[in-house]
């Protein structure tokens, strides 16, 4: 199968930091708690952003980097589980934004695996159409659905956004993609009741409908979440390798999902690899579900760390419960 290239990278990550002893002020928590279970130390939370202005910033950045024009975009696929509107969808918004005159434009909603999925499927275009340029973006603000008198889950999530830009090349990649809907009890936000003149029968219900909670916030069984990340994260970049015919000893690096560093930290053990190859931005961003790995693609990309020839692993997991790997040649 034909491979493709990784262009440029770009993120945003919002202004206003929020340390562990802020949260400290409001739940029963500290800052030695936090760190020692999570390997968060702050994240950034959105004050007077929008997902889609984060969405644009970020993936200006990429465009700037890439030395790419907006018209030049044929796809833009955007990820989110937090966007500002019902409809439209978070792509239209930033390719209007960016002047991606010329793209289609597509929403996904794959949790915090969304941009491995987004790779995935940027990949399937870009082979098999007359697709030649993808922008995909990843953007949430996990703040606006997280419950903050949950002290074992408001301390977790960030704001921000990641993009990237992918044409048609030699570079091979490859992927697996997977889910598992029967634990969609373990994590999940509500929508609001449906009511209208004309229905007086109670919601059917489902395993999810029955746990009371918020409406709208983010609920999360951690130890259970934890169990399948630390599962399926490794399995899914073996699987990846193994389409590749490559071993992971030989990556380079490994983008995971950032949501704790103890599932990062049994993933590279369970790989066989030392945990300096993983690059880990969990503890000054949290967890930005779906933007996560971008953001910290960026941050590989800018730090002249990363050479072209390297093969990064990435490897993602949320709510549904989904999960995503993939393997890429920079």
């Amino acid at each position: 199968m034909n491979g493709i290239r990784l262009c440029a990278t770009g993120s945003y990550l919002p202004d206003h930091v929020v340390t562990n002893d802020d949260y400290a002020k409001i739940v029963e928590t500290s800052d030695e708690w936090i760190r020692t279970r999570t390997g968060i130390v702050t994240r950034h939370i959105a004050n007077g952003d929008t997902t889609w202005s984060m969405g644009v910033k970020a993936a200006k950045r990429a465009l700037e980097a890439g030395g790419i024009s907006p018209e030049e975009i044929d796809l833009v696929l955007a990820t989110t589980v937090t966007g500002d509107y019902i409809t439209p969808s978070l792509s239209c918004v930033i390719q209007h934004e960016i002047g991606a005159v010329n793209a289609a434009c597509i929403d996904m909603n794959c949790a915090c695996a969304g941009f491995v999925y987004a790779l995935d499927a940027a990949h399937k275009y870009l082979c098999a159409s007359e697709v030649k340029t993808v922008l995909v973006v990843s953007a949430e603000m996990l703040s606006r659905i997280t419950n903050y008198d949950d002290r074992t889950t408001c301390v977790l999530f960030g704001d921000g956004a990641g993009a990237c830009i992918l044409q048609r090349g030699e570079n091979r990649f490859a992927s697996h993609l997977g889910a598992d809907g029967s634990g969609m009890q373990l994590m999940f936000g509500l929508y609001p009741p449906q009511k209208t003149p004309f229905n007086d029968q109670p919601a059917v219900e489902n395993e999810i409908s029955k746990i009371p909670m918020g409406t709208g916030m983010l609920y999360m069984e951690g130890r259970e979440v934890y169990k399948f990340a630390t599962r399926v994260m490794p399995e899914a970049i073996e699987k990846s390798c193994a389409k590749l015919g490559i071993s992971t000893t030989d990556l380079d690096w490994i983008v995971p999902h950032q949501a704790n560093i103890r599932i990062i930290q049994t993933a590279m053990k369970h790989l066989k690899l030392p945990m300096e190859k993983a690059w880990v931005t969990i503890q000054h961003c949290g967890n930005t579900s779906s933007a996560s790995i971008p953001i910290a693609l960026d941050e590989l990309v800018r730090s002249g760390k990363l050479s072209r020839g390297d093969t990064i692993g990435m490897a993602g997991f949320g709510a549904g419960l989904v999960y995503a790997g993939a393997v890429l040649e920079y």
